[in-house]
């Protein structure tokens, strides 16, 4: 609900909307919200309930920041791909393009992640990509907002495949240059966005 942005940052979190709308009872719902509070994904207030986190413009750059140093040792840790993972990797940018052909940004979003995080798994570092993972989250809601930019998605597919060339290379030094350049426009296309809206 993030990721469509029918959930957007501020926005209040009902236990029994959302219990009601998956079609579950309340339990696991609140052990969920609790996980993403957790998380940094959503913000509790006592007597008022959960509410999306929303990121000022300033923790906007802290988490690209605390994600460019973390994905920079995975990408550094990474072994020589062999070609069944550039296969792969390849497949999954193939998937990328298709779904921003078809223009859900959710699924755009959902096939952009997987294929970061295949690449970053096999650095054999699952603590650190756990970490990333965690920070991801805490950013979903913004990304898809990048991610409405139809230049933004057409550039998804062509910095994954420099990415993938840089790998076959074995250059990770490249693939890391790569990386800072391809998040490096996110947090500017986002922080010009939210400094729109005075956060």
């Amino acid at each position: 609900m993030m990721r469509t942005g029918e959930l957007a940052p501020g926005q209040q979190v009902r236990q029994e909307s959302l219990a009601a709308r998956l079609g579950v009872s309340r339990i696991p719902v609140r052990e969920a919200l609790k996980v993403l509070q957790t998380e940094g994904v959503l913000h509790h207030e006592p007597n008022v309930g959960y509410s999306v986190t929303r990121l000022s413009v300033d923790e906007l750059r802290q988490t690209y920041l605390m994600r460019r140093a973390l994905e920079t040792e995975v990408l550094l840790a990474l072994p020589r791909l062999n070609q069944a993972a550039l296969r792969e990797l390849a497949a999954l940018n193939a998937r990328v393009g298709e779904e921003v052909d078809g223009g859900d940004v959710a699924r755009i979003a959902a096939a952009n992640h997987d294929f970061h995080f295949t690449m970053f798994r096999h650095s054999g570092l699952g603590l650190v990509v756990g970490e990333i993972e965690r920070i991801w989250r805490m950013t979903d809601a913004y990304r898809t907002v990048h991610l409405y930019d139809s230049a933004a998605r057409r550039r998804l597919v062509r910095e994954h495949k420099a990415m993938i060339t840089a790998l076959r290379r074995g250059d990770n030094a490249a693939v890391v240059d790569l990386m800072n350049a391809h998040r490096d426009l996110t947090v500017a296309d986002l922080g010009a966005t939210l400094a729109s809206r005075g956060r």
